[in-house]
């Protein structure tokens, strides 16, 4: 087997087990409520906890691979990941689990900031949309069987074997990673050390802002707690990048980066596309429990289509991103998912389900082509030598987006809907379907959501016409990718 297929195969590893983890928890947070007893905050801090750990560390460990190579940060990625799990089987309190999802939050930093890193070493500039659109089958078959698996393993036995899954996958990739890879890093990295200040600041600023947010939800946004959590997100951003700039020896983001204009735009529109449709999914969860009455496992399955479509497409995009330019098929994907969008802000009380299906699997379809083609992007405008960071720094902006994401659409409807109402849709604990009243409420919040969210992709769309068009030439579509260290 070519080294780039091997290389492949064990970052398919690592995805799978992300994309079935991110899945299966959200089904699985009702039981985890009523097994350990657990608040709203709690249980909302089961998700936030895993985001927070891997947006705020992925750039850290982006920069510890470049220098201590990304092979061995990789394996240490799939063992902390795989004891996360474990301990968070055996949590006994929700503030345990909560701990144990922020250390499964570090393996996954650790898988993130490596895997795009390596499939753009081990792959020559021609064939890396085809990488990345390959990677989306997995995301998109991780995603289904999430689905499937969690409602199983809910139905029929403990919520905590969500978490022991990931056990035996865990294992064969720690094992299959340390025989495949080679190692490799920068070789401009030796002697470098790692910028810890920067990586506090950044984190105590990610933190903040996820904990002014939850606190502003749940307890009021003029309360003490929630002004001081906001009041700290702008001056510890501002001095992490002041840090960053002025004073680090070793930056963990080096903002040079940003001076190539296709990755920079191409980051940002990466970003408005992640705030933009992280928070679809929960949002049609929530209607298709509120207006039809489904339980939480019914509403899921109907998002299938979304996750199918992207695995279908996913590896078509990434190699027209090839052949004809990453922006040309990045720019088709947004269009398609704004349309979709606009017509979720439609959605009323007598939308028929099959319909919605359709709409879910076209959204997967535009997701499917702008995934490979804008990851292409990036990571071809990162330095060779230096994908570490050019990946950290995309997946941090990506990630950030999420949780942004989150947060957009708690706040739009709650502007509409009372926080008891959302949080009781969001775990699962509403039965039946809401009073006419409610769901007038919730379809007005809902709608200004999804405008909101088209309006981000409008503006992801711009960034990415503002990039360079670019379809690579015969000579990259053959280049030779390095064979180890030596030649970096």
């Amino acid at each position: 087997m070519e080294y780039k297929w091997k290389a492949f195969s064990v970052t398919s590893i690592g995805s799978l087990m992300a994309a079935i983890d991110g899945t299966i928890v959200l089904l699985a947070l009702l039981p985890i409520a009523q097994d350990l007893s657990s608040s709203y905050v709690t249980i909302i801090w089961v998700v936030i906890a895993y985001l927070l750990a891997t947006t705020a560390l992925v750039l850290s460990f982006g920069r510890i691979s470049d220098i201590y190579g990304r092979k061995r940060m990789y394996n240490v990625g799939f063992v902390i990941f795989t004891i996360g799990s474990a301990l968070c089987g055996f949590a006994i309190t929700g503030l345990d689990l909560v701990g144990f999802r922020a250390l499964q939050g570090v393996g996954a930093a650790l898988l993130t900031a490596n895997s795009f890193a390596i499939l753009s070493e081990a792959f020559p500039p021609g064939e890396r949309g085809r990488a990345f659109g390959s990677t989306a089958i997995v995301w998109g078959v991780g995603a289904a069987l999430g689905i499937v698996l969690g409602g199983v393993i809910i139905t029929f036995t403990t919520w905590r074997l969500i978490f022991w899954i990931n056990i035996p996958i865990g294992i064969v990739g720690t094992i299959w990673a340390y025989r495949s890879l080679r190692e490799s890093k920068s070789a401009d990295s030796e002697g470098e050390t790692f910028d810890l200040p920067a990586a506090i600041l950044f984190t105590g600023a990610l933190t903040s802002l996820l904990v002014g947010v939850t606190w502003g939800l749940l307890y009021g946004w003029t309360i003490p707690g929630t002004l001081l959590a906001f009041a700290l997100v702008v001056p510890l951003f501002v001095a992490f990048v002041v840090w960053e700039i002025r004073y680090s020896k070793d930056p963990i983001v080096d903002f040079a980066f940003f001076r190539e204009r296709t990755f920079a735009l191409a980051t940002c529109a990466a970003m408005l596309q992640s705030i933009a449709i992280f928070s679809v999914n929960f949002l049609l969860v929530f209607y298709l429990e509120g207006i039809y009455g489904l339980s939480v496992l019914d509403a899921s399955l109907l998002i299938l289509p979304n996750a199918v479509a992207v695995a279908v497409v996913g590896p078509f995009g990434g190699r027209l991103s090839d052949r004809v330019g990453n922006r040309r098929i990045a720019t088709i994907g947004l269009i398609l998912q704004i349309g979709v969008l606009l017509a979720f802000s439609l959605l009323t009380t007598n939308t028929p389900i099959w319909l919605l299906a359709i709409a879910e699997a076209i959204f997967g379809v535009g997701g499917g082509l702008f995934w490979p083609a804008s990851t292409s992007m990036i990571m071809s405008a990162s330095p060779r030598g230096r994908y570490g960071v050019g990946s950290g720094i995309m997946n941090t902006f990506r990630n950030t987006g999420m949780v942004l994401s989150f947060a957009v659409s708690l706040v739009a409807i709650t502007t509409t809907l009372s926080s008891a109402v959302v949080y009781a849709l969001f775990i699962g604990t509403f039965s039946g379907a809401l009073a006419p009243a409610f769901a007038s409420e919730y379809l007005s919040g809902q709608s200004l959501a999804f405008l909101i969210s088209a309006g981000l992709l409008i503006g992801a769309l711009v960034l990415m016409r503002l990039t360079r068009p670019h379809a690579p030439s015969a000579a990259q579509r053959y280049e030779v990718p390095a064979a180890g260290p030596e030649s970096l």
